[in-house]
């Protein structure tokens, strides 16, 4: 699996990056999983082709001492399909673009 990850993160840098996400994002299923909706705009082809299956999204995990993103792009309505993919080069420029807001928003210096 793909991942960026912000590691080393202190306990007042984690507790501000939580506050961040429970205010930014969607909160998922599990405790310290947030989902950050991919805009329409940039949905690739296959995912376009299935919109009954969006919204699309990316995960984040907020561990510990640490944030993974990551980089594999689910759909909300199939577990198996080809609309689930890899991040593209403008998905992945949305989603550092979001986490460096968030890092300059939070004044995180990890």
């Amino acid at each position: 699996m793909r991942f960026i990850v912000i590691d080393e993160l202190s306990p007042m840098e984690r507790d501000n990056i939580e506050s961040w996400l429970k205010r930014n994002l969607i909160p998922g299923p599990l405790p310290g999983l947030f989902w950050l909706k991919i805009p329409d705009e940039l949905l690739a082809e296959e995912q376009s082709s299935h919109p009954a299956h969006g919204p699309f999204r990316l995960s984040l995990e907020l561990g510990r001492d640490s944030l993974r993103l990551e980089l594999l792009i689910r759909n909300s309505a199939a577990l198996h399909c080809s609309c689930t993919a890899y991040a593209s080069p403008r998905q992945r420029h949305f989603a550092l673009e979001t986490l460096d807001r968030m890092l300059a928003e939070e004044m995180i210096r990890a």
